[in-house]
């Protein structure tokens, strides 16, 4: 019988653990209203938000994704910001994107 309940006792435990987590970085994203394309350059994303979570090329251009994710028991909240640099290392476009009470 101990061993039936210690059994339970542990999947429900690791339930518990599997179901919580984060992915990505946490970053403010009440600066996102700064943003402005044409006039906001890479230096200044850097400064208000720090350095991207993933970094890559769209149509040759630099592209900067600022991510965070967090996954609790029920809910999910999410915010992305994915910034598109030309080559003068100034805001091209950008998207931000969220969920949950971000």
């Amino acid at each position: 019988m101990k061993r039936v309940c210690l059994l339970l006792f542990l999947s429900l435990m690791s339930t518990l653990i599997i179901s919580c987590g984060t992915l990505g970085k946490n970053f403010d994203s009440s600066r996102v209203q700064d943003i402005k394309n044409n006039q906001t350059t890479k230096a200044e994303i850097l400064d208000w938000f720090g350095i991207p979570f993933k970094e890559g090329m769209e149509n040759q251009y630099v592209m900067w994704t600022y991510q965070f994710d967090k996954y609790s028991a029920g809910s999910t909240k999410s915010k992305d910001l994915v910034i598109l640099f030309n080559d003068a290392n100034v805001v091209k476009a950008y998207r931000y994107t969220t969920t949950g009470d971000y």
